[in-house]
């Protein structure tokens, strides 16, 4: 099971924002499904050949990854750019870490990740295409809105 739900709610009101104002963690932004507003998520951003792998600490039936997932694309702000993002989908652990750089700092055992979003660069299909990213870098959130 992923981390309680709560910790997410916490995450979305308390530490995403501040996150967000600090600017130095990298950015997902994306369309809510129903409200069609605007949304930014603090999260690990993992470059992988042709895209990104985010790890989904709270389960696929977070509100970000649902609203991904419902619109097909999202934007990655990342070191000062923002990299366009499609064909979203989920993968299991083995394919991630197969994906993740070695020596990438993994989510606590306790945190029992099981599900990970892959996104392509848009207009890459499949891991084909570079990346602007050299690094990993982020934290683990839920989303705020754009106020």
């Amino acid at each position: 099971m992923p981390v309680p739900k709560f910790m997410g709610k916490v995450n979305k009101r308390v530490f995403n924002p501040m996150e967000i104002r600090k600017g130095k963690r990298p950015v997902l932004i994306h369309r809510g499904r129903r409200s069609g507003r605007t949304f930014l998520t603090p999260l690990d951003a993992h470059d992988v050949d042709g895209g990104y792998v985010f790890i989904v600490v709270y389960g696929a039936d977070s509100d970000w990854v649902r609203n991904i997932l419902a619109s097909g694309d999202a934007t990655l702000r990342i070191d000062g750019k923002e990299i366009q993002l499609g064909s979203p989908r989920i993968i299991g652990p083995e394919e991630a870490w197969s994906l993740i750089k070695d020596g990438t700092k993994r989510p606590a055992g306790f945190l029992n990740v099981s599900e990970f979003l892959r996104m392509d660069l848009a207009g890459s299909v499949g891991g084909s295409g570079e990346s602007d990213r050299g690094e990993d870098a982020g934290v683990p959130g839920t989303s705020a809105e754009i106020a």
